[in-house]
């Protein structure tokens, strides 16, 4: 079945060219560095075909690299980057990686200086800064899977540190604290911010962050401690009842927690995933069991499922299976992992038979049909043949 859905996703021409000011070509969740990552796995893995890979590299870099403003770890230069790193294993591309990579070096330390200015401005955190999908946590995670070695890797980690500084301005809530709606600007909804626990813009990206950087080469104090405060805060911020444990995607002043779907990018499985990272960094085993069993509870709970009608990897099935895969995968408690690794095969099931339904469908990768395969393939192989979920801060 997944080659069949893959075959109709081998022709480059399903992702036009850049309208309305979206450049499909460099977006890694909608246009074709996405797709080329699932056609890189395949074909890295022993599943799929290289020229299929090498046709949508080369379409995804059909036109001038945005380097600017709008350049992120989701679009332009640095999304090509990753992309061409993940596809290592292929060959080629050499010259084409150094000039992408120095790109992104460039815009990495462009958008340090601001932050490291920001803070001894004692400015709020904004979103844009930080997250996952437009900043430096997602910039970071892409370094400490390049070179984790070179200088931009560490300077990365001795900003995410400063984040935990406390501002001095008086306000009761964390450094980390956002003085933003969802969507990262001013919202009536959220007169007094909030703290965002999920991964795509929350905190937790930045808390898997620091443990996959403890754990490859950069145990230092400042990283330990910055992470064991995010850590601290977002035990402050957990729910356990008969459900299960669970994490709010966001909190608000006076406001009752409520539980989020169980998607990647606001539920338990993304933040879950982060919370193992951090036992695995800092080896609390309590942290790490209760990260899984979270997870275990989800999966075995059909109510909580149906609450993902959808198969993407952001708000759909594809991103919990992916997390739980992950977690299945690094747990270090042999029971658990029996456990959470025999649920893998209902869910996947669902999935695929949503996939196979689908006459026609989005093929991009986080909401749509390359996402989706991609989740699958774990699924079915027990491991990724590449890192390409390192954009999800699942890696």
């Amino acid at each position: 079945m997944l080659a069949a859905v893959c075959a109709r996703l081998a022709s480059p021409s399903i992702v036009g060219p850049s309208r309305d000011g979206r450049t499909r070509p460099q977006s890694l969740a909608g246009g074709a560095v996405g797709i080329a990552l699932l056609h890189i796995e395949r074909a890295v893995s022993g599943h799929g075909n290289e020229a299929t890979a090498h046709r949508w590299i080369r379409a995804a870099g059909s036109e001038p690299v945005s380097i600017g403003r709008n350049s992120d770890p989701f679009h332009g230069a640095p999304a090509l980057a990753f992309m061409l790193h993940t596809a290592r294993p292929l060959g080629g591309y050499h010259r084409a990686f150094a000039s992408l990579n120095d790109a992104t070096i460039t815009l990495t330390r462009q958008r340090l200086v601001a932050a490291h200015a920001r803070i001894d401005r004692r400015d709020p955190l904004t979103m844009y800064e930080f997250d996952l999908v437009h900043g430096l946590t997602g910039l970071g995670l892409y370094h400490l899977h390049a070179h984790p070695e070179h200088p931009i890797s560490r300077d990365v980690m001795t900003y995410l540190a400063r984040i935990t500084e406390p501002l001095g301005n008086g306000s009761t809530q964390p450094p980390w604290w956002l003085p933003s709606g969802l969507g990262g600007t001013p919202h009536p909804d959220f007169p007094h911010g909030h703290g965002n626990i999920g991964v795509a813009h929350g905190i937790s990206a930045l808390i898997a962050l620091l443990a996959y950087a403890i754990l490859h080469g950069h145990d230092t104090p400042a990283a330990r401690n910055a992470l064991a405060a995010l850590c601290d805060w977002t035990d402050h911020h957990r729910q356990d009842d008969p459900a299960g444990t669970w994490w709010p995607g966001y909190v608000t002043p006076d406001t009752t927690p409520r539980r989020h779907r169980p998607s990647w990018c606001y539920g338990t499985p993304g933040i879950a995933r982060a919370q193992q990272l951090a036992g695995l960094a800092l080896r609390d085993t309590a942290r790490q069991q209760r990260a899984e069993e979270a997870v275990l509870a989800v999966l075995r709970d059909a109510a909580q499922r149906a609450r993902l009608p959808e198969i993407g990897l952001c708000h759909g099935k594809a991103g919990l299976l992916q997390a739980a895969s992950r977690l299945a995968a690094a747990s270090t408690d042999p029971h658990r992992a029996g456990q959470l690794t025999a649920e893998l095969p209902g869910l996947a099931a669902e999935l695929a038979n949503q996939l196979a339904s689908q006459a026609q469908g989005d093929p991009e990768l986080l909401n749509g049909t390359a996402g989706a395969v991609l989740a699958l393939q774990t699924a079915v192989t027990g491991s990724p043949a590449t890192s390409w979920d390192t954009f999800l801060a699942l890696a």
